[in-house]
């Protein structure tokens, strides 16, 4: 069974992965852009104040390294 968090979720489209493969870069955006949210989760880090109250921060650095990977990723991916 699917878990309930991910089935609204849609997939990026053949097409679109082929030219993203192929270094189109309107297309590597595309699966960013796809992926934006994602990448955001994981770059958030909780913090505590002095008075040990937990914040919510995005660590930018985080998450452009990992839109770096991901873009190498994608460029190295190689479509049957």
């Amino acid at each position: 069974m699917m878990n309930n968090k991910f089935m609204h979720t849609s997939l990026l489209p053949f097409p679109v992965i082929k030219m993203a493969a192929d270094g189109n870069v309107d297309a590597i955006n595309a699966v960013l852009k796809h992926y934006e949210g994602y990448l955001a989760a994981l770059s958030t880090k909780r913090l505590y104040d002095e008075n040990g109250n937990p914040h919510l921060c995005l660590d930018e650095e985080l998450k452009r390294r990992l839109e770096t990977k991901l873009i190498t990723k994608i460029l190295n991916f190689r479509v049957a």
